[in-house]
């Protein structure tokens, strides 16, 4: 897989328009960059708290869902990227008071458990691996990395 490129002007790109341009890249990359699904996405995105969480994951599966009706795998990818970023943030949260993992000077923070965004990490883990597993998505992700790299 060739590395990101956060070098194109995400400003002046539609990705709807230009699907051609758009990687898939590793984990989250570019989840706040690719217009117009980050703004789709993004107001539905919440982890504060379990029923956020819930409320959230099934939100943003109903866009999946939409993007897939409409052969958007675009939009697909970067809806899976939220529910993604769902777990990760929430569980870094869960992790360390306030989301901070490394201090200014670099060390690595006292780890304390929240039990609350933890709950609300799970949440989202059970929607991502639900598409992880997603064979017709694994397939458009399949053919749009071999059609367009």
């Amino acid at each position: 897989m060739p590395p990101f490129n956060y070098d194109r002007d995400f400003t002046a790109i539609d990705f709807r328009a230009s699907p051609e341009l758009y990687q898939v890249g590793r984990g989250e990359q570019g989840v706040l960059l690719v217009e117009p699904y980050k703004s789709e996405i993004l107001p539905h995105w919440r982890f504060k708290t379990p029923a956020q969480a819930e409320a959230s994951a099934r939100a943003i599966l109903a866009l999946f869902e939409l993007y897939r009706q409409r052969d958007e795998f675009v939009g697909m990818d970067m809806a899976r990227k939220f529910i993604q970023m769902g777990y990760t943030r929430a569980r870094r949260y869960a992790n360390h008071p306030g989301g901070k993992k490394y201090a200014a000077d670099g060390s690595v923070l006292p780890y304390r458990l929240n039990e609350e965004k933890a709950a609300s990490a799970a949440i989202f883990k059970g929607y991502w691996d639900k598409l992880r597993q997603d064979k017709d998505y694994l397939a458009r992700k399949k053919a749009h990395q071999q059609r367009y790299g």
